[in-house]
């Protein structure tokens, strides 16, 4: 059924599957990423370094907001792919109908709660008053139009679950284009600030969100549903509770310390705030490739333990393993190399580019931990052990928090905790994944019927 809109993943070479599958979620984080970076270069060199310190600082709050939300679709995703690998077409459907609900009541929930709070939890974090205008005009508008994002997070989450990365595609690419032209629209244009980038973020996730629907709908015979599939299931409800629960709540503690470890770094002023959200981008860009393996590998796990077959699942894990191996070496080099250059794409300020220049050169020494975080994740996730996805969340929490307080009030260190703390939490969160991963209970679990 839908041949050409799904990827059966259950049989063939798992190299070459993780690959093709990987691919386009890759242009498309990238092309997401592009327009991330494009609303901090637009601020940045036209606004302000202030103007970008705002922007960067609310960043860990919106990955908070959202990480309550996305679980959920993480979840049913899933569920999607196990009852896919059994061959199941009308759980799929009825699980594609249920998603429904748990997404737009959580969006709706999480979108006012975070627009109502936006000034209290800027003040608990310390930001400066040079910035505050401008930090909660930004985050005030993004929360406006959470649900926009979590919905297309969503139908991308389920699409993936049944094979189909390209489609998802499509419409960020659309998105990230809608982005751009806004950007320069509202702000050069119309000079309306951070105001503008807000703006232009949500419009072009809100038409992304829609014309994904429309077209999954339109080609996808699983996304034709019933007023059945359409009716409240309890056993698919639960399991995507089961499930998304703790994947939201991983997501969340993960915030949660990057929103500590921001309080940390405002009290080191705007040239260091400045710096972390231009290495911010740079990390989520590096982030990229080892993200869209580990959506690919999830869904290979998912499809697979779905079919019964173990063996197949540790092949793939292996073959991960050589890949990210030989980025984070690449990347190693890059760090070192063009550092200094990649930082001045965001800041013309020299204090700044110094700073994130080594920065960078820091955490580069632990992308390959990170790496490994990702895909022991992915299988685990992709098996539903949502136990663990606690479990993990919780070890970032300590790491971030722990070393940003001890690393931070070193003299000697200063500043450069900050980097510090991202990086050696990455370590200690990888230790505890791949234990995890080789502990092998992710082999006995099982969510289908």
């Amino acid at each position: 059924m839908a041949k050409q809109y799904v990827c059966d993943m259950t049989s063939g070479n798992e190299l070459s599957l993780l690959l093709k599958f990987s691919v386009p979620m890759l242009i498309g984080n990238i092309f997401q990423q592009f327009y991330n970076m494009v609303d901090s270069i637009i601020v940045g060199n036209y606004v302000g370094k202030n103007a970008l310190a705002a922007v960067g600082m609310t960043s860990s709050l919106n990955f908070l907001y959202f990480s309550l939300c996305n679980g959920f679709a993480t979840g049913a995703g899933v569920l999607m792919a196990q009852y896919f690998g059994m061959k199941n077409e009308k759980r799929v459907k009825d699980c594609i109908g249920n998603s429904v609900y748990l997404l737009f009541g959580m969006g709706l929930l999480v979108s006012v709660i975070s627009f109502l709070l936006a000034d209290p939890v800027l003040h608990m974090l310390h930001t400066p008053e040079a910035i505050f205008a401008d930090a909660r005009a930004y985050l005030q508008i993004v929360c406006a139009g959470l649900i926009s994002v979590v919905f297309y997070n969503g139908i991308a989450a389920l699409l993936r679950a049944l094979g189909d990365s390209k489609t998802p595609l499509i419409f960020l690419v659309v998105a990230s284009i809608l982005n751009v032209i806004g950007d320069l629209l509202f702000v050069l244009v119309f000079h309306m600030g951070v105001a503008g980038v807000a703006w232009a973020t949500i419009l072009a996730q809100a038409l992304s969100a829609v014309g994904c629907m429309v077209y999954a709908v339109a080609k996808n015979p699983y996304f034709r549903l019933t007023k059945e599939n359409f009716r409240p299931d309890r056993i698919i409800i639960e399991r995507c509770l089961k499930l998304g629960i703790p994947f939201g709540a991983q997501g969340t503690l993960i915030a949660i310390s990057c929103v500590a470890l921001q309080g940390v770094i405002n009290r080191f002023g705007e040239d260091v705030i400045a710096a972390f959200a231009a290495t911010s981008r740079i990390e989520q860009l590096v982030q990229q490739p080892f993200n869209s393996l580990s959506m690919a590998l999830a869904t290979f796990t998912g499809q697979n333990l779905g079919a019964g077959n173990v063996e197949r699942v540790k092949k793939g894990y292996r073959s991960s393993v050589k890949l990210i191996i030989a980025f984070s070496v690449v990347m190693l080099v890059a760090m070192y190399v063009w550092g200094n250059d990649f930082v001045r794409l965001f800041v013309a300020d020299e204090t700044v580019i110094a700073i994130g220049g080594r920065a960078v050169q820091i955490l580069s020494w632990f992308f390959l931990p990170l790496g490994f975080i990702y895909i022991a994740r992915s299988v685990l996730n992709g098996a539903g052990d949502s136990v663990f996805a606690f479990i993990s969340g919780l070890v970032e929490v300590i790491g971030r928090i722990g070393f940003s307080v001890v690393l931070a009030a070193i003299p000697v260190i200063g500043y450069w905790a900050v980097w510090y703390t991202t990086g050696l939490t990455w370590l200690i969160t990888a230790a505890v994944c791949v234990a995890r991963y080789a502990q092998g209970k992710w082999k006995k679990i099982t969510l289908g019927e």
